[in-house]
């Protein structure tokens, strides 16, 4: 199964949780008579709209190179990393508003409803199931080396956190009484800054790479290390780079000993190539400019 094929089939193992879960919770906060689980079924199609992005931009940025794409559809991963965090950020606010309405709605003396053990139950298995779900993804993700998936495991976890929220709500109002609800806006509030962190931490890499933002200096260090390491090679110097999805895309110059043929020159590239799709993977794109050890600046 190749990576394209392995992403697909864990984020639709993903679709099918969230699916099962939007309508039970649903079903659940209707006959449980809680407000606050019948807004996590809503949240939980959030997650649902999010896989699909996933499958969509993934099998876009497995395209490769084309005539308009010289370096491939990689970015397009990026892209809808970004968007994954920007819908994070969207739930994260709504949370936060939601949570800050309720709590006015409380402390005015608003009336709310006592709901039913159903409910309760239902934000459990929510709970449970995503976070199996969110260890999943993320653990793919970081496999497949895979910024997006990551970002969509992030989304489980948040329909997870969310689903907390209404745990608490719904467990104080059933075994402490209605006055004790209020903890589910509470908590909501609360976790709603917590994923808005996230989803910010996520979005700034996916930004800086749509931006071409050269790699870190330890990793162009560890670059012209690698190259270096191989024999016969005398310096990386003009070193540029930028991620591509993911992968990388590096280019510089390699200083060789002015004495060496041609071919040799050539043989001792494609070492250097070898050796740095090897460190870095066999996405990276490598191109060097081969200059003289007299002639380097």
């Amino acid at each position: 199964m190749d990576r394209t094929a392995k992403v697909t089939f864990v984020t639709l193992v993903g679709s099918v949780v969230n699916i099962i879960l939007t309508v039970f919770k649903i079903f659940a906060g209707v006959l449980g008579r809680s407000t606050a689980m019948i807004a996590d079924g809503i949240h939980s199609l959030s997650d649902l709209l999010s896989d699909i992005v996933v499958i969509v931009f993934v099998k876009i940025s497995a395209k490769g190179r084309d005539k308009d794409h010289d370096y491939g559809h990689g970015k397009f991963e990026t892209f809808a990393t970004l968007i994954i965090s920007l819908m994070l950020i969207v739930v994260a606010v709504n949370l936060m508003s939601g949570g800050i309405n309720k709590i006015r709605q409380i402390l005015d003396g608003g009336e709310v409803s006592s709901p039913g053990m159903i409910a309760l139950w239902s934000a459990v298995a929510s709970i449970v199931l995503k976070e199996i779900l969110y260890h999943y993804t993320i653990i793919q993700g970081k496999a497949l080396n895979s910024p997006m998936m990551i970002a969509n495991a992030w989304h489980h976890r948040s329909d997870a956190f969310s689903s907390v929220g209404s745990l608490l709500g719904i467990a104080g109002a059933i075994f402490l009484g209605d006055k004790f609800v209020i903890l589910d806006p509470i908590t909501g509030c609360v976790i709603s800054i917590f994923i808005l962190v996230m989803a910010v931490k996520m979005s700034v890499p996916a930004i800086k790479e749509l931006l071409d933002v050269s790699l870190p200096d330890d990793v162009e260090e560890k670059i012209e290390a690698t190259a270096k390491s191989v024999k016969g090679v005398v310096d990386l110097h003009e070193l540029k780079t930028r991620r591509e999805g993911p992968g990388i895309i590096m280019e510089g110059h390699l200083v060789l000993d002015s004495e060496i043929s041609l071919k040799e020159a050539h043989d001792i590239s494609k070492k250097v190539e070898a050796a740095l799709r090897k460190e870095f993977g066999s996405e990276t794109q490598i191109s060097l400019h081969l200059e003289p050890e007299d002639d380097a600046e």
